[in-house]
């Protein structure tokens, strides 16, 4: 009889246990990531065009996405070659969701600045990714709000990753987004960023960001400043797409003269030399075909085009241009790409100074590229 007693009192916890954990909200958390690879052929390059290309690894990446409650995170490490950068986190943040409709996020977050998530299609991007103005991961905190026609966002960024935690240490160059690097940091800066749809449903969108932040410069122990200002527009429309944009910046280190006209930024494991001061512009057309074979799903056919005008007048402009294709079959996305540039350090010979003086000399160099990656 008492062993009765005890064998119902057991179950009856049991249940009551059982009936709470249903009750209590369980962490959920989501691993995914990619693997890349990718076969390029460079007409710059004599000996590489001799032995019709390259191809090799691209890249490893873990994606991993959680909530509870009112939490959550995001966070993306990406695995390149020694060459490339090695390993680095392209993006991590806590969020705490302050109702349905705005959120704000702490760590590595993408700035809001310019055209999101992408101001491009091609596996390339655009000039203002080169530059750091588009798809920038900093270290801060940024607000989200959406309301029926109007998506607001603003950031505070109390500077780019931060690999080196020393007194008077330069960035280190292995990281994913463009920042400024070698003789600057970037510090204490402030974003804003409006996008309106008259719709609603942001197929349709008149975008404007704003970005102002100072420069510490480490040879002089002084405050410059960096700022600017971008508007873009972007339209869907069946299986259109259409992406302009135009933005303006300038960055003021406190140097001696012969550093006032350029800066230095740096990513993947490598730094070069950007104008100090310019206008970039850019534009972007993709229309997307249905496929009904059992293997691929669409096709997504693009051309974007992208305009760097350098202030400094001896300085000779920067031009992109990407013709390209994805091809999305289930898992696997292809980016099969025609990319031209011309005083481009991706896209031709020069390197250091090609977003910067350049060469009046200059062609336009193309690469020819295919990227194969499986996302899981």
């Amino acid at each position: 009889m008492k062993n009765r007693k005890v064998y119902t009192l057991l179950i009856l916890v049991t249940i009551c246990f059982a009936g709470y954990a249903q009750k209590e909200q369980l962490p959920k958390v989501k691993i995914g990531g990619a693997i890349r690879f990718n076969y390029n052929l460079s007409d710059w390059k004599a000996e590489q065009v001799k032995r019709g290309g390259d191809f090799g690894y691209d890249v490893f990446r873990l994606n991993a996405t959680g909530t509870y409650k009112q939490l959550g995170f995001n966070a993306e490490y990406r695995f390149y070659s020694n060459s490339f950068g090695g390993g680095m986190l392209k993006q991590g943040w806590i969020e705490y969701y302050i109702n349905d409709f705005s959120s704000i996020q702490l760590g590595l977050c993408q700035v809001p600045f310019g055209l999101q998530p992408y101001n491009s299609n091609n596996w390339f991007f655009s000039l203002p990714y080169y530059i750091g103005l588009e798809d920038d991961h900093d270290m801060g905190i940024k607000w989200i709000k959406h309301y029926e026609h109007l998506l607001v966002q603003a950031a505070f960024f109390k500077n780019a990753e931060e690999l080196n935690f020393g007194n008077t240490s330069a960035i280190s160059p292995n990281r994913y987004s463009y920042d400024v690097a070698g003789r600057n940091k970037e510090v204490n800066q402030g974003n804003i960023k409006l996008a309106y749809s008259p719709d609603g449903d942001f197929n349709t969108s008149i975008e404007f960001s704003a970005m102002y932040g100072g420069l510490y410069n480490l040879v002089s122990n002084k405050m410059g400043n960096h700022s600017a200002l971008a508007l873009g527009f972007r339209h869907k429309m069946n299986n259109w797409e259409l992406k302009l944009q135009a933005l303006t910046f300038s960055k003021n280190p406190k140097d001696s003269a012969q550093y006032k006209n350029t800066i230095e930024m740096g990513a993947y494991g490598a730094i070069y030399k950007v104008a100090a001061k310019g206008q970039v512009v850019s534009s972007s057309l993709s229309y997307t075909i249905p496929c009904k074979s059992q293997h691929i799903d669409y096709l997504k056919l693009y051309n974007d085009f992208s305009w760097f005008n350098k202030s400094e007048e001896t300085f000779h402009d920067s031009y992109m241009n990407v013709l390209g294709c994805m091809i999305a079959a289930g898992p696997i996305y292809t980016y099969i790409d025609s990319a031209w540039g011309k005083n481009h350090a991706w896209l031709g010979p020069e390197w250091t100074n090609a977003f910067a003086e350049g060469s009046k000399d200059a062609g336009w160099h193309m690469r020819f590229n295919i990227n194969v990656g499986y996302y899981f």
